[in-house]
């Protein structure tokens, strides 16, 4: 949860607490909760003066499904009637968009993100696969392809990866050249 104040963070725990109320309404039954005056809605007789205690007198919240998430999108007005039915569907449309599609843009840049780091640790594990290679090669006088393949078959019966087992090899040939 985040808010531009912490009065409204105050407001939603309060609401959580007492087991009632329109954010809760909303991520329930995922449709758009519209008060124009607290002090006149009757459907959350707890929530009224909780509300008030904050200084909140309208109140507008839309949910936002974000696959796999429901977010919901709170906005308090200190006045009565500053959210109506009216207003509340093109501002709900224009949010849910710019909501998702920045949703949409956080997860593909999450993705590729981790898919960079993948490809990182991929190419630095290969790097020291092909240390342990030459260090196998220059020892035994064996080609490429059977260097790898002693490898593999080691790491195998040991039961550890190739790159693990290269890492192994290369930081104790490096320890006995010192």
């Amino acid at each position: 949860m985040s808010g531009s104040h912490s009065e409204l963070i105050m407001l939603v725990e309060g609401e959580r607490e007492i087991g009632e109320g329109p954010s809760i309404e909303a991520r329930n039954t995922r449709q758009r909760v519209v008060i124009g005056d607290v002090l006149r809605d009757r459907r959350w007789a707890r929530y009224s003066g909780l509300a008030t205690r904050w200084g909140v007198r309208s109140v507008l919240l839309l949910p936002i499904e974000v696959a796999p998430v429901l977010l919901v999108v709170g906005l308090y007005g200190v006045r009565p009637g500053a959210f109506t039915a009216q207003a509340a569907a093109p501002l709900a449309e224009m949010l849910s968009e710019q909501v998702g599609v920045a949703m949409a843009n956080m997860w593909d840049f999450d993705e590729v993100r981790t898919d960079a780091a993948q490809m990182q640790e991929a190419l630095a594990g290969r790097a020291i696969i092909d240390q342990a290679k030459g260090i196998i090669m220059k020892s035994s006088g064996c080609s490429s392809e059977a260097a790898f393949e002693e490898l593999r078959r080691v790491s195998q019966h040991h039961q550890v990866k190739v790159a693990d087992l290269a890492r192994l090899l290369v930081e104790e040939h490096q320890r006995k050249q010192r």
